[in-house]
């Protein structure tokens, strides 16, 4: 997996509050009470299993610490698939280790939703609806689809999706993640096909695509010039705009495909006062903003702190996938995909 860099440059349009000034005490107490303050100091820390790029979340883990320095978070990272498979092996055997886990993929979460306890945030009522597939599991991070272009090679830059469908794009300067790389490029697949039509694909298809197996190459690989435009995640192409690369991002009109996590405690936690602590902080307005302007991700807080350069809320909105939908669309919808772009797994 490809490293990422993370700079102290925020790229945004309109940003909240913190809590910086007040007394370590005082801000503590804003995401849990003495009590459980105290007990989870006690328990020392916890152990963290997540799905995600290890170095996102060492960076998240480091910006707890500025609150909770006494808390240590063990981090165990592993890719998706692999890791549902050690939860469940792990589990299965009565040696479950995790005390919180974080996942991208909420259908694959919502099947081991057994293993996690009853929890809800304090500002449990400020998420949406949409984003929540149990009552157990809880959106800590959200990412979301922009459209990225080079800024050396395109004069005309795209405002809307269906301008990728544009004749003057024709000839593989337009780069994808190939549709089977996973639940987030479904998400954004899924999205094109209800919101921009049944032909939007194959319209597309026609002026040849360049495929890439995920984000990062075809990060790169926009940034070096070998496409001029791509449906990226946000937080992928965030870091290499901030840094200077010859790049921008837009959010389009019709909609904002975003990717609510699941994320869970444990029912077998060893440290459930650290776990509820970690999983409070992160899900509240000051985890949300810090992930929103340093790591470029999103939010599913029905008012976001911050808003990500370019972002009128005035036009822009957020597109949250049907999850009966996702799950049951997803198998043939993928093999239209994949005939339609001459994708072969």
């Amino acid at each position: 997996m490809k490293r990422r860099t993370f700079t102290r440059t925020a790229i945004l349009g309109a940003a909240g509050t913190v809590l910086g000034g007040l007394p370590l005490a005082a801000q503590q107490e804003k995401f849990g009470s003495k009590e459980m303050i105290a007990a989870a100091e006690k328990e020392g820390g916890l152990t963290y299993y997540t799905a995600n790029f290890a170095e996102v979340e060492q960076e998240v883990i480091k910006e707890f610490n500025k609150t909770f320095p006494k808390i240590k978070v063990s981090m165990v990272r592993a890719p998706g698939g692999q890791l549902i498979t050690r939860i469940k092996t792990e589990a299965a055997a009565g040696k479950l280790g995790a005390d919180v886990i974080n996942h991208s993929d909420r259908g694959l979460m919502l099947e081991i939703q057994d293993l996690f306890q009853d929890y809800a945030p304090p500002n449990a009522a400020d998420y949406r609806p949409d984003a929540m597939v149990s009552p157990k599991l809880w959106p800590g991070a959200t990412l979301g689809w922009a459209i990225a272009y080079n800024t050396q090679l395109v004069k005309t830059p795209p405002k809307t999706w269906k301008d990728l469908l544009n004749p003057e794009y024709k000839g593989k300067q337009i780069g994808q993640v190939v549709g089977p790389s996973g639940g987030t490029t479904w998400t954004r697949i899924m999205f094109e096909r209800q919101v921009l039509g049944d032909d939007y694909w194959a319209k597309q298809a026609a002026l040849g695509i360049a495929l890439y197996p995920s984000g990062a190459p075809l990060s790169d690989a926009l940034v070096r010039g070998e496409v001029s435009i791509a449906p990226l995640l946000y937080n992928i192409i965030y870091t290499k705009i901030a840094e200077g690369a010859p790049a921008e991002a837009i959010f389009a009109p019709e909609g904002v495909p975003i990717v609510p996590y699941a994320d869970g405690i444990t029912k077998t936690s060893k440290s459930p006062n650290a776990a509820r602590l970690f999983m409070n902080w992160r899900l509240s307005k000051e985890g949300q903003l810090f992930q929103i302007t340093k790591l470029g991700n999103l939010t599913s807080l029905k008012e976001p702190p911050a808003l990500p350069k370019g972002w009128d809320p005035k036009v822009v909105k957020v597109w949250v996938p049907n999850f009966e939908q996702f799950e049951k669309l997803r198998e043939p919808w993928m093999a239209d995909w994949n005939k339609t772009y001459g994708y072969r797994q």
